[in-house]
């Protein structure tokens, strides 16, 4: 059985640590592909770039990686109820792993039917540095143990989208900068009106 992993974020922008987070799930969580799957919106993020453009950054940033793929989820925002559904039917007869960051983590027992999601799927969890002493206790919190649980230290525990728009609004270098995503973001004025 072939295992897919899926990662969803809002990717705003999507960034070398998260490249190097689904890279490092290929080999670690035996994957046979990760898709990237931006969300349209999620709650509580604001100043997010246009779901057309963050799909033509992560577009252009798995180009590369050929064990990369991007999924375009007609759903507003993930949603265990709606989005595992159309992923189990969209990916029938495949094992589905879904990876999230740390801070993901933490507010996961909240979601609306994430016992289904654990029960039935693995979880792979990218563990940010600020993050690594509570990670036991957000994982001890959910309300069933995940089928399989993986996790995975950051290799880039500095890298934040946040950091990465402001240096862009500011034409400036910040760490974890993808080259596509600051010339993209360059030919097309994002990020450009945050204060």
């Amino acid at each position: 059985m072939k295992r897919i992993g899926i990662f969803s974020g809002t990717f705003n922008p999507v960034h070398a640590g998260h490249i190097g987070f689904a890279l490092q799930s290929l080999t670690q969580a035996k994957l046979d592909k990760v898709y990237l799957m931006p969300e349209r919106y999620r709650e509580g993020k604001s100043d997010v770039a246009h779901f057309a453009h963050r799909v033509a950054m992560v577009r252009q940033a798995i180009r590369p990686h050929r064990q990369l793929g991007l999924i375009e989820s007609s759903d507003v925002s993930f949603s265990v109820n709606k989005t595992l559904v159309k992923l189990r039917n969209q990916f029938y007869g495949y094992r589905l792993v879904f990876l999230v960051g740390s801070d993901s983590l933490k507010t996961m027992g909240s979601w609306p039917g994430v016992e289904n999601l654990l029960k039935t799927s693995e979880l792979v969890v990218g563990i940010r540095k600020a993050d690594e002493a509570d990670v036991a206790t957000w994982v001890q919190a959910l309300p069933v143990n995940p089928r399989q649980l993986t996790l995975i230290p950051s290799h880039a525990p500095a890298v934040s989208s946040t950091k990465i728009r402001e240096a862009l609004r500011r034409s400036e270098t910040a760490e974890g900068t993808l080259s596509s995503v600051r010339r993209y973001s360059d030919r097309n004025w994002l990020y450009v009106s945050l204060t």
